[in-house]
C-alpha cells in the first residue's frame, strides 16, 4: 500500500488493487475501474476466476477476480492521494495510492498480502489447481 504510514514496509502491508462501488454499480465494472486507476491502465484480457468476497478484520467486504494475463508489473503507475503529513503540521502532501507493484510467488505473496486478504489467494490456488 502507498502512503507514508506503510513505508518500508513488507509482511502484511501489500493488497489487491481495491475499492469501494456504489449500490447500484456493478462490482465486476467497479473491479475493472479501481485496478485501471492503481496501476495506470486498463487490465490486459483474458478468462477470469471470480474469487468471491471476504470481509476483512476492520469489517470491509472485498469482492474480487483474478484474470489470467500477462500484464508488465514494471509499467504501473498508481493514482494518488492527499493526507495531512506530518501528522498535526497543517501541511499535505501527496502519496501514491499504491507505491509498489511485483509478480510474487503465491508462497511468498502469502507473507506480504494483508492477514485478511490471504483467502483470495487461497481461493486462486484452489482454481488454478482444479483447471
Amino acid at each position: 500500500m502507498g502512503g507514508p504510514l506503510w513505508a518500508r514496509k513488507d509482511e502484511r502491508a501489500w493488497t489487491i488493487p481495491k475499492g469501494e462501488h456504489d449500490p447500484d454499480e456493478d462490482p465486476h465494472a467497479a473491479a475493472v475501474r479501481e485496478f485501471t486507476e492503481e496501476l495506470g491502465s486498463a487490465p490486459p484480457d483474458g478468462p477470469e476466476i471470480d474469487l468471491g468476497q471476504i470481509r476483512q478484520r476492520a469489517g470491509k467486504t472485498v469482492r474480487a477476480w483474478a484474470r489470467r494475463a500477462d500484464f508488465d508489473a514494471s509499467t504501473a503507475t498508481s493514482n494518488t492521494f492527499e493526507m495531512e503529513w506530518p501528522p498535526r503540521s497543517g501541511r499535505t502532501a501527496t502519496f501514491p495510492e499504491l507505491d509498489r507493484v511485483a509478480w510474487v510467488p503465491l508462497t511468498r505473496a502469502r507473507e506480504l498480502l494483508v492477514a485478511g486478504q490471504v483467502e483470495l489467494l487461497d481461493r486462486l490456488a484452489e482454481a488454478l489447481a482444479r483447471s
